[in-house]
């Protein structure tokens, strides 16, 4: 999928609609930019924070498991 995009005088460029629904991207996603060495740019979007990941991984019932032993 190839859309245009300006880049106004400010470095500035709005992702095209159609990308943003594919990606699902909302206002105040953030995203990263990497120069490929044949000058290729990959676009990609951070989805959530490390911090969003507490507490997934609790169950009911499951021991807790200090620090200090998960290095052994």
């Amino acid at each position: 999928m190839a859309t245009d995009a300006t880049l106004t005088s400010k470095g500035q460029t709005t992702i095209p609609k159609e990308i943003r629904d594919s990606l699902g991207m909302k206002p105040g996603d953030r995203m990263t930019f990497t120069l490929m060495p044949d000058g290729a740019v990959i676009l990609r979007v951070k989805v959530g924070s490390i911090a969003q990941l507490a507490g997934k991984l609790h169950k009911k019932g499951r021991k807790v498991v200090p620090t200090e032993h998960m290095s052994r």
